[in-house]
Order: structure tokens, then C-alpha cells, then sequence
């Protein structure tokens, strides 16, 4: 009890410090709306300390199936905090937010080629961008997708090369899954297979989707002010770490498809081999 409350703790403690980042590293002059940070920062600690210190889960997905949650906690904080040094370097510049800046320009020239998901976003900015938005929104959008990718693949070397979820024991659907009940809609195969492609379909094609989306609501709605620092850290952070999120849980669904798939097949080989015997 005592071991699941600490950790239960720490897990809420270092979320509410990723909401807490860009307001802790930026200069106040850079940073508005503290009180609004501060309680989302309370919050965040709350839920995930209400969930994790629970018994019966509630809506967190894959709790019991390390590293699935700390990929993706890891990569959320990483995109945040180098964002946040990238940002830091244009407002009050110090050696390492110049090599933060430097390693992100570098990512930048690589990734921004025609109709790259980063190239969209630069181009979903209104016209009449001053050159300094353009920049930053270009490089905190390079590094970001760039996380984003190598987070996807080193999770699927977790489920390809390393056998993930086999490695923690047994794999319960329910404590994992809360959200899929496994008793409605079918095949418990078929329903897996068909939500992980939805998934990775979607993961896949979002990062596109929605600088085209937010262009085209542009002409209707005030589009979204990126010159904010911290306005700037949070939304591409979210553009690459949702949709890499989705393609994750795709990964992880199709993967315990096929558990559940080849257990089937035992259980059905050894019925047939007590049958024959």
C-alpha cells in the first residue's frame, strides 16, 4: 500500500511539473497566466494520482504494461522542455539555450521539405507572418516531430524485438484497457485489429490533417496566436505527441490481437491433440 501510494505520488508529482515547465524556465515577461498553470498543474496531479493509486482503473490506458506510458511521458516532457530551452534562447539567449537552438535549426533544415508534415505548419501561419514567427514556429515544429517519431519507433522495437507485453508477466485486458469492454461488438480479435489500424491510420495522417484543417478554419475564426512563447511550446507539442500517442495504441492493440490470437490457437491444439490421443 504504502510502495503504491509513493509511486502514485511521484507519477503526479512529475506531471504537474511538465504543465509547470515553460513557466518555470521562461522570463516572467514571456509567461501570462500563472494562476491558469498552477491549477492545471494541481489538477494533473490529482487525477493521475487518484488513478494510479487506485485498485480498479478508471480511464488511464496500459498502466500495468511498462514502458508504453513512460515512452510517452518521457517524450511529452522532452518535446516540452526543449521547446522551452528553443524559446528561452530568442527572449534571454544563455550557452545552452544557444545549443538547444542550434541542435533544433540543424533539425529543422533536415525535416522541412516539401510537403512534409512540417512544411504544412509553416505554411497553415497567416500570411503576413513576421520572419521571427516563422522561424520559431518551423524549428519547435521540426524537434517536436522529430520526438514524436523516434518515441514511435522505439516503442516498436519494445513490440517487435523485445516481445512487449510478454516481458511483465501476464497481460490483463481489463486493469489495462478500461476503456474496451471486451464482452460487446464481436470478436475480441477483430475489434482490436480494426480500433489499432483506426489508430495508426489516424496518428499517421493527423500531423497533415490539421495544419490543413486550422488553414481552412482561418478564413472564419481568428487563427491561433503562436507568438506567444508558452501558446507556441503547448500546441506543437500537442500537433506531434497526440497523433504519435494514437499510432503507439495502435501498435499495443494490434500487439495484444495477436496474443490473444496465438493463445486461441494453443488452447485449440491441445484440444485437438487430447481429442486425437
Amino acid at each position: 500500500m504504502i510502495a503504491r501510494i509513493t509511486g502514485a505520488a511521484l507519477r503526479g508529482i512529475l506531471v504537474a511539473l511538465v504543465v509547470v515547465i515553460p513557466a518555470l524556465y521562461l522570463p516572467s515577461a514571456a509567461t501570462t497566466s500563472t494562476e491558469i498553470v498552477v491549477l492545471l498543474a494541481i489538477l494533473g496531479f490529482v487525477l493521475t494520482f487518484a488513478e494510479y493509486n487506485s485498485t480498479f482503473p478508471s480511464f488511464i490506458e496500459f498502466r500495468d504494461a511498462p514502458p508504453l506510458n513512460r515512452m510517452r511521458f518521457i517524450a511529452l516532457m522532452t518535446m516540452i522542455t526543449m521547446l522551452t530551452l528553443i524559446s528561452k534562447d530568442r527572449i534571454d539567449p544563455t550557452n545552452i539555450t544557444a545549443l538547444f537552438s542550434g541542435f533544433g535549426l540543424l533539425v529543422a533544415h533536415l525535416i522541412d521539405f516539401p510537403y512534409s508534415p512540417v512544411r504544412l505548419v509553416v505554411l497553415m501561419l497567416p500570411q503576413g507572418a513576421g520572419v521571427d514567427l516563422v522561424y520559431s514556429v518551423r524549428v519547435a515544429a521540426a524537434v517536436a516531430y522529430v520526438i514524436a517519431l523516434l518515441t514511435v519507433f522505439a516503442f516498436w522495437v519494445a513490440v517487435r524485438i523485445r516481445g512487449w507485453p510478454t516481458g511483465n508477466g501476464a497481460f490483463n485486458v481489463w486493469i489495462n484497457l478500461p476503456l474496451f469492454d471486451p464482452t460487446t461488438g464481436g470478436d475480441v480479435v477483430a475489434r482490436l485489429q480494426r480500433d489499432g489500424r483506426i489508430n495508426m491510420i489516424l496518428g499517421v495522417l493527423l500531423p497533415f490533417l490539421i495544419p490543413a484543417i486550422v488553414k481552412m478554419a482561418s478564413d472564419i475564426f481568428d487563427p491561433i496566436n503562436l507568438y506567444s512563447p508558452q501558446t507556441l511550446i503547448w500546441t506543437m507539442s500537442a500537433w506531434a505527441f497526440l497523433p504519435a500517442s494514437m499510432i503507439m495504441r495502435g501498435l499495443a492493440m494490434i500487439r495484444i490481437a495477436e496474443l490473444i490470437e496465438e493463445k486461441r490457437r494453443r488452447v485449440y491444439s491441445n484440444a485437438e491433440a487430447m481429442q486425437t490421443a
